[in-house]
């Protein structure tokens, strides 16, 4: 498989804001070495360009999400300077593809933190403080129809991120029992709690330091990390907000502005 040229199938889909058919479909069969080769080439072409990695997200670490998109494994990606929104500010949609949101409990790290061998223990000491935080997941595959290796390729769905601006110290926070509702224009859509993240989020940071490890890559301080989301993703569309409300945590809002494209 050339992962170049599958890399470059991709980031066209960026630019020209056209999904394209599967990977698998155009290229066959393909490893997940191949899968995050062909994420690894677009992060360089971003870097190229000027763009910052800001930290790492964990995906498909909930039934739900397993079940939605119809895969059994976690896979991660990278977030990047261009994917971050404020809270409660406008998001031009016209930017996205095929947008869905979920609501995560972001890790900020305070030092590096490398693998192999990372134990919760050492996870938990390299956590800042944790926010609330809604993902817009999106794919450059049409109509979603991804198997794995076509999302780990595809920087594993990733499309933007709203942090929440209230720091909370991980000490004292119990992730896995803490609740949250997902609401669309004021009405729930969702709920859930933290512990549909492998159990508990912080497993999601500690699988995610000893998986990029093989990859080359450490967690820098600094770094944002999404450990997956709590409930299932939802569509979003021009005009609707968007809001998480996590226990011990607070809220986050996305509010969505603009034409559709």
């Amino acid at each position: 498989m050339d992962t170049a040229q599958a890399a470059e199938l991709l980031l066209d889909a960026y630019r020209s804001r056209e999904p394209i058919a599967p990977l698998t479909e155009t290229f066959g069969e393909f490893t997940l070495e191949q899968a995050y080769q062909i994420q690894l080439h677009q992060v360089a072409s971003w870097q190229r360009d000027g763009r910052v990695i800001k930290g790492h997200k964990v995906g498909l670490t909930s039934a739900a999400m397993r079940r939605q998109i119809g895969v059994d494994e976690s896979d991660f990606g990278h977030l990047t300077d261009a994917m971050f929104h404020l809270d409660s500010e406008p998001i031009d949609l016209r930017r996205y593809l095929q947008p869905r949101i979920e609501p995560e409990t972001a890790f900020v790290l305070g030092r590096d933190l490398a693998g192999p061998g990372v134990t919760a223990a050492d996870a938990a000491g390299a956590v800042a403080f944790v926010l609330p935080a809604l993902e817009l997941i999106d794919s450059r595959i049409r109509d979603w129809k991804i198997a794995l290796p076509d999302t780990v390729a595809d920087n594993a769905s990733s499309g933007g991120v709203v942090l929440g601006s209230s720091p909370v110290p991980l000490a004292g926070l119990d992730l896995a029992l803490a609740g949250c509702l997902l609401a669309r224009n004021g009405r729930i859509v969702d709920t859930g709690a933290g512990g549909a993240v492998l159990g508990h989020p912080l497993n999601a940071l500690v699988w995610l330091a000893n998986t990029v490890a093989g990859h080359g890559v450490t967690l820098r301080a600094g770094d944002v990390v999404l450990p997956g989301s709590i409930t299932a993703s939802v569509p979003v569309t021009p005009g609707q907000t968007i809001t998480a409300t996590f226990a011990g945590l607070g809220t986050v809002t996305a509010c969505f502005a603009g034409e559709s494209r």
